[in-house]
């Protein structure tokens, strides 16, 4: 997969061409991180106690799926199979920016997702960590 040049530039500084991609556990898309920002959420990871089955669980499912990817001199990223098969991401995808990461998304899950994601939004209240946000 080609990465937007308009992320090259940030990617290839912070990172030394590295990037890291997991699984998201709560929808059916990828987790992709610098190396520089996934080394931040595997030390939050790592500090869980591991006597706790939700804190091993987390873990297991991120850690253990956490995959290093390099971009090569054109800009792509070879995405590993296990990882694809997780998000079903064949041709096209969409790589949304999120900040601190990317989410990389099948075109189908994500034509399938958004319209609820929007219904779940204007149908909700907002929580009180939204509440301050003015957009």
């Amino acid at each position: 997969m080609a990465i937007p040049k308009k992320y090259r530039d940030g990617i290839t500084d912070a990172s030394d061409n590295q990037l890291v991609a997991t699984i998201d556990l709560h929808s059916p898309c990828l987790l992709i991180y610098t190396l520089d920002e996934w080394e931040v959420i595997e030390r939050k990871l790592m500090a869980l106690p591991n006597v706790d089955p939700q804190a091993r669980l987390y873990q297991r499912l991120l850690l253990g799926h956490a995959s290093e990817m390099e971009v090569d001199s054109q800009g792509r990223i070879l995405i590993p199979s296990l990882l694809r098969e997780h998000a079903k991401i064949d041709k096209p995808a969409i790589l949304l920016g999120q900040g601190n990461k990317f989410e990389l998304w099948s075109q189908e899950a994500w034509d399938a997702s958004r319209p609820d994601m929007l219904e779940s939004v204007i149908s909700s209240d907002v929580s009180a960590s939204l509440a301050s946000l003015s957009l």
